[in-house]
């Protein structure tokens, strides 16, 4: 009961990863921004909206104040939204330690510059600052309900990734590490686009055929832009990117399958959003790899279909015909 991890986001990922570590015997904070929202967790002892029914175990505490999280631990782990990850990040500057320890569990590219997470904490704190991600294809509500998921822990620090691996691995749960944290970043945010154009295609009513199509095509474009920034092609075959692409292209507990369901049903961007409530990564994923894509000069033929139908208004089927009426060549992969 020594260990102790504070969890930056009461959302549903934050929630069952805070579920998870606790039950583990792990001493868990759970920090969320609406003090109301907290406030509601912490006598009701679970996330009814999102989780309903999964009890809070014991060793699970809760706060809206960043503070509590500084005083409480060096580790820290971020769930929040990428879009709020580095406002997080430099609220945090100021209260924590120089020995801080930086983890997230957040998917995607930082909205304001394009760059990847782990440039974000670098820039915030040091390049020295002890940093990881957790990624792999999970969804939330397994998780916390304990049903068997496996996940990568990313870090260039082998000690730190395995002390993360150590707090959320169990019998249930199965953690496992690697060095590359481009790779497994790159796949966390790109995998969120191309499940959006998976959720389309299905809404316009294709088969598995396209899905399949579209998916081994996907993992292509990821796999040509992992490469170019730094990523290793083995661990797009991995769970942090071939594994969490299926995951999230095929099930409708992913939001952003359901987004591209619903544009795909012909309903428009903002109504889509507000019908799902949930933060929808895919969306300025699209942009932000779209941009590395052309800054790059690499083809990403998928990627950049999914950006027109969402930033150019371009309708779903035509955005579909485009890709099949592409110049014939040969499969090659890269």
């Amino acid at each position: 009961m020594n260990k102790k991890i504070a969890i930056l986001g009461a959302g549903s990922w934050g929630t069952a990863l805070a579920i998870l570590a606790a039950k583990n015997g792990c001493q868990t904070l759970l920090w969320g921004h609406n003090r109301a929202h907290i406030a509601a967790l912490t006598q009701e002892r679970q996330n009814r909206r999102y989780m309903p029914g999964i009890t809070f175990p014991d060793n699970l505490r809760l706060t809206s104040d960043l503070l509590d999280c500084a005083a409480f631990t060096s580790l820290l782990l971020l769930s929040v939204p990428s879009h709020a990850f580095e406002s997080t990040l430099r609220k945090l500057k100021p209260l924590v330690a120089d020995d801080v320890k930086i983890a997230w569990a957040t998917k995607g590219f930082n909205a304001n510059s394009g760059q990847l997470l782990h440039q974000i904490v670098a820039e915030v704190f040091s390049v020295q600052t002890s940093a990881a991600i957790i990624s792999g294809p999970s969804f939330a509500k397994e998780v916390a309900s304990e049903l068997p998921t496996a996940i990568t822990i990313a870090s260039a620090q082998v000690d730190f990734a395995e002390q993360l691996a150590d707090i959320f691995h169990n019998s249930r749960f199965r953690t496992y590490t690697s060095t590359d944290v481009v790779g497994v970043e790159v796949g966390g945010a790109v995998k969120n686009v191309l499940a959006i154009a998976s959720g389309i295609a299905d809404g316009l009513g294709f088969g598995a055929n396209t899905r399949a199509a579209l998916i081994t095509r996907g993992l292509t474009e990821i796999i040509r832009l992992g490469i170019q920034l730094g990523g290793k092609q083995e661990t797009f075959m991995g769970l942090a990117g071939l594994g969490d692409l299926i995951l999230t292209c095929t099930d409708n507990q992913s939001r952003n399958r359901r987004f591209g369901l619903a544009l795909g049903e012909g309903k428009d961007k903002l109504t889509a959003i507000q019908e799902i409530g949930q933060e929808i990564e895919g969306i300025s994923a699209a942009k932000e790899t779209f941009l590395l894509a052309k800054k790059y000069g690499i083809e990403m033929p998928i990627t950049e279909q999914t950006y027109k139908v969402l930033y150019e208004g371009l309708a779903p089927l035509t955005a579909v015909e485009n890709l099949l009426m592409r110049e014939l060549k040969p499969e090659g992969v890269y």
